[in-house]
């Protein structure tokens, strides 16, 4: 136990996820992530394949597993080839003293596609919990994906907003869907415009990431889905009261084909 405990403590966790009689200590709360999966409104799992994009530590591709999926591949890129530990603490040294922080993929001191050091934890997890649960390296926007099939879910959890090209993504989305896909994204509200708009960052306007690109109302992802090839558009969280100003908040929607 003392070395398992050593190889769980040396991971930064995004997730917690437990691992017989541990949880491990992530920035997402067990209880925060519990809510997050039933936010996301799923069908019943069993017998269905799932893909999980940018599934960092992998609770949610973990979770499909456990309630009864078929086939489940677990797809990231980004975060397993940065150095977690590293990266976390110059990008809060940079948050507290305004200083230049790049992205890991351009900074080589943080980047490592070698050894994919930021997909220990995932490793770890699917070690501990004997799992059988597809570990895929692709960047899902710019990479050839067509030899993984489709799938009857996809879990799109965290990541339109870093990328640079949504639409396109959003199409590559619809191509990979044989029945839904649930997207989370961060989103912004601007009292009185109900058309569609999206909100860009050309730097580190949103949280001080260079990573982060777009946010859009929820107009605009309805409107961006359909244009996509998807039929139908369930959003699963309502728009906040933006009586204040600009709200920027998580939207969780449902894409069906």
């Amino acid at each position: 136990m003392s070395q398992s405990k050593s190889e769980i403590d040396e991971v930064f966790w995004y997730h917690s996820i437990a691992l017989s009689d541990e949880v491990t200590p992530g920035q997402k709360s067990a209880e925060l992530l519990e809510q997050e999966w039933e936010d996301m409104g799923l069908p019943l799992l069993g017998g269905k394949s799932v893909l999980d994009v940018g599934a960092w530590d992998g609770y949610f591709s973990f979770r499909a597993e456990h309630e009864g999926a078929a086939r489940v591949v677990a797809l990231d890129h980004y975060v397993w080839c940065t150095r977690l530990v590293e990266q976390q603490a110059k990008y809060r040294r940079t948050l507290d003293s305004g200083e230049p922080y790049e992205a890991p993929h351009l900074d080589a001191s943080l980047w490592d596609p070698e050894s994919l050091p930021g997909r220990a934890g995932f490793d770890l997890a699917r070690t501990r919990l004997d799992s059988r649960v597809e570990s895929v390296v692709a960047d899902f926007a710019n990479d050839e994906l067509s030899d993984l099939g489709t799938f009857d879910v996809v879990m799109f959890l965290g990541v339109l907003y870093h990328l640079e090209d949504p639409l396109g993504s959003l199409r590559k989305l619809a191509s990979m869907t044989n029945e839904m896909a649930v997207i989370r994204t961060v989103a912004v509200h601007v009292p009185g415009v109900d058309s569609a708009m999206w909100e860009f960052y050309p730097e580190r306007e949103l949280e001080g990431d260079p990573s982060n690109w777009w946010a859009p109302n929820r107009a605009a992802l309805e409107g961006a889905v359909k244009a996509a090839g998807f039929r139908n558009f369930v959003p699963r969280t309502a728009v906040p009261d933006g009586n204040d100003g600009v709200v920027r908040y998580i939207l969780t929607a449902q894409a069906w084909k």
